[in-house]
């Protein structure tokens, strides 16, 4: 099936990729790939092309009627480029490798806790080479320190309670490759994220001991890494959080995952780690942290990094500097992590399927699937999360009427009341906070 399509695929956009074909025209590549007629104003295709289209996939569209017009069938959405970074699982695939960005294929994040060689790489400056942690130290200084201290790894875990927590780390621009018209940026698919579990030591009692000062506004960090161009005078990145969010119990220095040394491509030695945050809030390679009196000003901190609009804007637009808001908390956002996309799956028996679901700062309130293109919803079983900030496990039986091809979506509710869009949320610039739902594709035969 999947060969098939996309020979067909290759011929029919004279090797243009599927996603930039649709970033292109998604209404046009409808025609073009599938020989099916779009309305614009409903977004549903004519019936007279999904035999077309179904043909490709290996079978009948089994509530095709409802499948929205150009929407890339979740079948030819999954990437099969792959590459092996030291330490890190074979199955990862890259996006950039200066500086270097790897996400983890949807399916290989099924554990309920994410092994070191599946966590996602996200750099934006080049790792230091061969740190020592012997040798390592941390500094917190800034305008609203009362007291400048200088800690060791050895001194961290001497002085302060250790503390270990599992926690949800997802990159700002995970889902970005969805976005119409296309974002700049590495075009990440759903798996920049993952939730291990995290040693070392609460960021509070750090800043405790040194002292805060009442004008305390943002805690920010400083790396070691190194920016591409190898200007010693630019940081590639250094960004941070509102004090009342580092002084949350869950937010944290760490020297170890998942009971070992943190992998160097993840922040090893020392790391902050942020849950429920954007990723980029968690500053790898710790060298220093900030105690600032204002909204912290450094290397993608400032313009369009790691903010959207204030208010929602036309895709496309042209968004001033003042008009974008700093990231905060991450939406809610759930994976289905089994099975991997392209089963093909008996009809008289029921599938067993599962996931992850995460909010921000918030728990997941509840997680429903569909068959039918969100026609229809059903409740999935959720468990609880082991602690605040951690993704929360989902698990689904799910059966199917008749033979043909299905595409398997879920969709999380968080306990604000909050839900993720059935496809794609409010444009942005830059790409950012993509929780539309994920599906998978699935041929019942």
């Amino acid at each position: 099936m999947k060969k098939q399509a996309d020979k067909k695929i290759t011929e029919e956009t004279q090797q243009i990729g599927i996603r930039e074909l649709y970033a292109e025209d998604a209404v046009a590549a409808d025609l073009k790939v599938f020989g099916r007629r779009s309305d614009p104003f409903t977004r549903r295709g004519f019936l007279s092309g999904l035999g077309a289209m179904g043909a490709l996939l290996g079978g009948e569209i089994v509530f095709g009627r409802y499948m929205p017009a150009g929407l890339i069938p979740a079948a030819f959405a999954e990437t099969t480029e792959a590459f092996t970074i030291p330490g890190k699982h074979p199955g990862l695939t890259i996006l950039n490798d200066r500086p270097l960005n790897a996400e983890t294929p949807v399916h290989l994040l099924d554990d309920a806790i994410t092994p070191a060689d599946k966590l996602f790489v996200r750099n934006n400056g080049i790792p230091p080479v061969n740190p020592d942690p012997q040798s390592w130290s941390l500094t917190i200084d800034g305008e609203s320190v009362l007291k400048s201290k200088t800690y060791s790894i050895a001194e961290l875990k001497a002085k302060f309670e250790t503390v270990s927590y599992q926690l949800t780390l997802e990159c700002g621009g995970n889902g970005r490759s969805e976005f119409n018209p296309p974002a700049k940026g590495n075009q990440w698919g759903n798996g920049a994220v993952g939730c291990p579990k995290w040693t070392g030591v609460r960021l509070a009692d750090v800043l405790n001991d040194c002292g805060t000062k009442s004008d305390a506004v943002y805690v920010a960090y400083h790396g070691a890494d190194t920016h591409i161009s190898g200007a010693p005078d630019k940081e590639p990145i250094s960004r941070g959080v509102p004090i009342a969010k580092a002084l949350q119990q869950e937010s944290m220095i760490a020297w170890a995952l998942n009971d070992e040394d943190i992998p160097l491509m993840n922040g090893y030695p020392l790391r902050m780690v942020i849950g429920g945050w954007p990723a980029s809030t968690s500053g790898k390679w710790l060298e220093r942290i900030s105690i600032r009196n204002k909204v912290h000003d450094g290397a993608k901190m400032l313009g369009h990094a790691y903010r959207v609009p204030c208010e929602p804007v036309a895709p496309g637009s042209t968004v001033l500097d003042e008009d974008m808001c700093i990231i905060h908390q991450m939406p809610v956002k759930s994976l289905v992590t089994y099975p991997k996309s392209g089963l093909s799956h008996k009809l008289d028996k029921p599938l067993a399927v599962r996931g992850h679901a995460w909010a921000g700062d918030a728990a997941i309130d509840s997680v429903y699937t569909s068959i039918d293109f969100g026609q229809s919803w059903q409740q999935a079983k959720l468990n609880t999360a082991v602690n605040h900030n951690a993704w929360q496990r989902w698990l689904q039986q799910v059966s199917f009427p008749k033979k043909g091809y299905y595409e398997l979506w879920v969709r999380a509710t968080d306990t604000n009341g909050h839900s993720q869009p059935m496809v794609l949320p409010g444009w942005n610039p830059k790409g950012y906070l993509n929780n539309a739902c994920h599906r998978i594709a699935i041929k019942v035969v």
